[in-house]
């Protein structure tokens, strides 16, 4: 099997250069899907459980598309001027710096240190991307106010209606937004999201989003103001609630250790996610959570649905329990049975990934 595996990995280079040549990207839905049902069906005809093959193959697969990066990416605009990245050292700003690198384009880094020779830096840009902390992010954009008036201006800010407002303030050119709906230790963009919002003359980027989509991204175009709602919910939410769950966690002060070996694969995945967010940047999560009011009024009003289910506890009302279960499962509809067989994927990952003593 490894001997296949090594032999698999040393053509992936080969199909790497091809998809670069022809510009192809890595990662093709349509292609992934015929072969997982194809090797599934042919699994079932040798008694294999197909389960099993997908499982092999989607691993496979995954190491095969950032293998794939090595090869670089066909160039989309060869004729497009430097591409500058404002925080091009910082997380985000390294991975984009390093795609853009590898599609062929002429890459420039302006950081903090650089600010002395910045006009220097964006006289004949192109494209001005801005990768910066969110606390940081508008006051960088408005000092972007003498750019070539054809350069392009983008941010890859988790926020997006104030940056895209000063964006358009600050400069008269093309200007979009761009939100990566991932972390910047990944090792390929194939099958992730970036949300994009347009801003001005969005046929002058459209190369951009093809070049997005060979490196093997999805879209998801969204106006600045459903982003902000949407992430409202996804990001600040899910992370203050993570927050106080460690809190929680953290005063109750129980053996770690011993509560992570008794917990069955549902309350490990769970202590894992909010053990991850402990594990990175405060006033980021910090930055995320406080950005808006809209974030902290859909906090208030989760505190306070907190309160009422509390209250089923307190009168011992199991049939008004059970009645409000129903009423939110009937709101999550058919996507409840969906959810749950997506769980059972994740669980048994993190049971084959949980370590005994």
């Amino acid at each position: 099997m490894m001997d296949l595996l090594a032999r698999r990995l040393s053509l992936v280079a080969e199909v790497g250069e091809i998809k670069s040549k022809y510009a192809l990207p890595i990662y093709a839905p349509d292609r992934e899907a015929a072969m997982l049902a194809s090797r599934r069906k042919e699994a079932e005809s040798q008694g294999i459980p197909p389960d099993l093959i997908e499982d092999i193959l989607r691993r496979t697969m995954r190491e095969s598309y950032a293998s794939e990066n090595s090869s670089g990416f066909k160039c989309l605009n060869p004729e497009l001027r430097s591409i500058v990245v404002i925080g091009g050292h910082g997380r985000f700003g390294k991975l984009f710096c390093k795609l853009f690198y590898l599609s062929g384009y002429n890459v420039k880094i302006l950081n903090n240190h650089d600010w002395d020779c910045a006009g220097e830096i964006l006289i004949d840009a192109g494209m001005v991307v801005v990768a910066v902390p969110i606390n940081q992010t508008e006051a960088i954009i408005r000092q972007l106010c003498n750019l070539p008036d054809d350069c392009i201006l983008a941010d890859l800010t988790s926020i997006k209606s104030a940056p895209l407002q000063a964006m358009l303030e600050s400069h008269a050119g093309p200007v979009i937004g761009l939100h990566p709906m991932f972390g910047h230790e990944i090792t390929s963009l194939a099958k992730q999201v970036i949300v994009y919002c347009d801003g001005r003359n969005p046929e002058t980027y459209q190369w951009l989003l093809a070049q997005f989509r060979i490196w093997g991204a999805n879209l998801h175009r969204i106006s600045a103001i459903e982003h902000d709602q949407d992430m409202t919910l996804i990001q600040a939410l899910r992370h203050f609630t993570s927050f106080v769950y460690g809190l929680h966690l953290a005063a109750e002060n129980p053996n770690l250790s011993q509560l992570t070996a008794l917990s069955y694969p549902t309350y490990r995945l769970e202590l894992t996610m909010v053990g991850r967010l402990f594990a990175q940047d405060a006033q980021l999560y910090a930055d995320i959570i406080m950005s808006s009011s809209q974030n902290i009024n859909m906090i208030k009003r989760f505190h306070r649905r907190f309160g009422d289910a509390i209250k089923f506890l307190d009168n011992q009302d199991t049939e008004g329990f059970i009645a409000t279960f129903g009423l939110v499962k009937n709101w999550f509809g058919d996507f409840a049975p969906l959810f749950l067989k997506e769980s059972q994927n994740l669980l048994q990952q993190a049971h084959d990934t949980a370590q005994c003593d």
